[in-house]
């Protein structure tokens, strides 16, 4: 008898072994080491293409990209939260003429600035936000600042400005932001429009909204973060507000799926609530990131409303694995992870 069960023992042990060795998908990817830390960020998406952009122009957005990223690579090498890495790379953008976002920030109907921006925690799933400010240097400063020394998550306006001098935050006079090249634009705008009462639908006005910068991080401690800026739509006017600063919209970070940072036409982003549904799509249906991603930019935005949403996201998950997806002509965009490995796109192929 003793002789059987040790039989039957010693089956159980080889085919329990066999089967192991063939592991699913779902093993194998629960297998593949988990990223120390990762950063993903985007300076907007529209059409961008090699033929309407000069090889100095080029060059001059690989830079700024480059430098922005290392800044926040270089927080989270050295045992940085991701929050700080994003607060910190956005920065870096929103002090460049090159973007929509901070100094270079497009023009509203009036000719002023108004700065949207938001930034969230995907440990404890706080964020802050700020919208329509005029003279707050860096906006992605006060959006931390609104998360970090208020009970609230969003403030705007001139309680916003008020919030910021209160806090100590660096204030500009608002011609700081103004660029020749965005005066230029508005002009443009404003001319095909001469007989319009607010048409946001031509081609100008279509990729006028798509210098939005933004950041996702996972840090060391594993914890995920993301934020966004922008100065929102040329010629906007009434005091609009787009997705950027609209948690869920915008910005959405959560540790149990990612991090992620939207860039595109904001009413449509907003009614499509873009970046939590990449992160519903993984925590209720299994989706890994770049599924999520592609399921929503490529499907679902394109069948919201009559024309079809378009622009893009980065993102990053709790492994570190990273999505850059848009339905544009191109998006500037950047990643690092922790092998020092950088990529850096602008164009669609």
């Amino acid at each position: 008898m003793k002789t059987f069960y040790y039989l039957i023992f010693t089956f159980l042990i080889v085919f329990s072994c066999k089967n192991d060795s063939k592991s699913s998908p779902e093993t194998i990817q629960k297998e593949v080491k988990k990223a120390e830390f990762s950063i993903v960020i985007h300076g907007g998406a529209g059409s961008i293409r090699r033929d309407n952009i000069s090889e100095e122009k080029e060059a001059e957005y690989r830079q700024k990209l480059e430098e922005a990223i290392r800044v926040g690579y270089d927080i989270l090498k050295n045992g940085g939260t991701s929050l700080d890495a994003v607060q910190k790379t956005i920065t870096i953008l929103e002090d460049s003429p090159l973007f929509n976002a901070g100094k270079g920030a497009v023009l509203t109907f009036e000719g002023i600035n108004e700065h949207d921006a938001s930034i969230m925690d995907g440990q404890t799933l706080n964020a802050g936000a700020s919208a329509g400010t005029k003279t707050v240097k860096n906006p992605i400063n006060l959006a931390r600042a609104v998360m970090d020394q208020s009970p609230h998550v969003m403030l705007s306006g001139y309680g916003a400005e008020t919030f910021a001098k209160v806090q100590g935050l660096e204030i500009v006079e608002p011609n700081y932001f103004i660029t020749e090249q965005k005066l230029k634009s508005l002009k443009r705008v404003q001319d095909s429009n001469k007989n319009k009462v607010a048409s946001f639908y031509n081609d100008d006005i279509n990729d006028s909204k798509f210098g939005t910068v933004g950041c996702a991080a996972l840090d060391k401690y594993g914890n995920l973060a993301a934020g966004t800026s922008t100065g929102g739509m040329t010629n906007k006017r009434w005091g609009r507000i787009g997705d950027s600063p609209i948690i869920g919209a915008g910005t959405y970070a959560n540790n149990n799926t990612c991090a992620v940072s939207s860039t595109g036409w904001g009413e449509f982003f907003i009614r499509g609530m873009v970046a939590y549904d990449i992160s519903a799509l993984m925590e209720y249906k299994g989706l890994s990131l770049k599924e999520a991603a592609k399921e929503v930019i490529q499907n679902k935005l394109p069948s919201i409303g009559e024309q079809g949403a378009t622009g893009g996201i980065v993102a990053i998950d709790k492994n570190g694995n990273m999505a850059m997806e848009f339905n544009t002509q191109g998006m500037f965009r950047a990643t690092m992870n922790d092998k020092d490995e950088l990529y850096i796109g602008m164009f669609k192929n």
